[in-house]
C-alpha cells in the first residue's frame, strides 16, 4: 500500500492550487494512505492586515488562480480588522484527525479541501472557530454519508486544550523536518521519507517523481 505525507496549510494559496493535483495523483494510487501534517504558515499572527500585506497576498492569489484555474473571491481579504492567523484553520484539520481517526485518511483531505474552498472561493472567515466547526463537520458528514458529526461537538473539541496542543506539535514536527514552504508531498518508504514535491506541482510531475522511486 502506498503511503504519503502531505505538509501544508489551508490558508496557503499554493496549497489551494495544489488541491486538485494531489487529488488527481492519488487517484492513480488506489488504497493509498495520506497523513496530513499542518505547517502553520502564519500561525499565532496577531497583526491586523494592512493594505501592503493585502496587496502582496492578492498578488499571490492572482498567480495561483492563473496557473490552477481555481476560483478566488478576493473580497475575503476586505474584512475589517482581519488578522491572517492560520492556527485556527490548522487546528480544525487536527481536530478532524482526532474525531475521525477510524475513518479513511482521505476524509481528512476532504476537510482540508473544504476549508480551502470556504476561504478562497467563498470568502468565509476561517479564523472564526464557529465557521470552522460548521465547514469541517459538514465535510466529514459528506464523506461519511451520515450525520455522525455535529457542529457543537466539533466546536467543543476544536476549542479544547488537547487540540491546541496537538496542533502545536504539528508545527514543531514540521520545523524539525526543516520545511519552510508549502505544499510538500512526501512518499513513505521502508528507508524513510522521500520528497515528491516541494512547492506546487501538477499530478503528472508527482506521478513521474513517484515512479522514479520504484525504478
Amino acid at each position: 500500500m502506498s503511503k504519503f505525507v502531505y505538509i501544508g496549510d489551508p490558508m496557503c494559496s499554493w496549497c489551494y492550487g495544489f488541491g486538485p493535483e494531489i487529488q488527481r495523483f492519488l487517484l492513480t494510487q488506489p488504497g493509498a494512505e495520506l497523513d496530513i501534517v499542518v505547517g502553520g504558515l502564519r500561525a499565532y499572527n496577531r497583526q491586523v492586515m494592512d493594505e501592503g500585506q493585502r496587496d502582496m497576498i492578492l498578488a499571490h492569489w492572482k498567480k495561483v488562480a492563473q496557473i490552477s484555474g481555481l476560483p478566488f473571491d478576493m473580497a475575503g481579504l476586505d474584512r475589517q480588522g482581519f488578522v491572517y492567523d492560520t492556527e485556527p484553520v490548522c487546528r480544525a484539520v487536527v481536530t478532524a484527525k482526532i474525531l475521525a481517526e477510524d475513518m479513511p485518511s482521505m476524509a481528512i483531505l476532504e476537510v482540508f479541501l473544504a476549508l480551502q474552498r470556504a476561504f478562497y472561493a467563498e470568502a468565509c472567515d476561517v479564523t472564526d472557530e464557529a465557521v470552522l466547526a460548521q465547514v469541517a463537520s459538514e465535510a466529514l458528514n459528506a464523506f461519511d454519508g451520515t450525520d455522525s458529526f455535529d457542529v457543537a461537538s466539533f466546536y467543543e473539541t476544536l476549542t479544547s486544550p488537547p487540540s491546541r496542543d496537538e496542533t502545536r506539535q504539528h508545527f514543531e514536527q514540521v520545523q524539525r523536518w526543516g520545511v519552510r514552504g508549502y505544499p510538500v508531498l512526501l512518499a513513505v518508504k521502508e528507508d524513510g521519507l522521500h520528497m515528491l514535491s516541494s512547492g506546487y506541482a501538477n499530478a503528472e510531475t508527482l506521478q513521474a517523481a513517484y515512479q522514479q522511486l520504484a525504478d
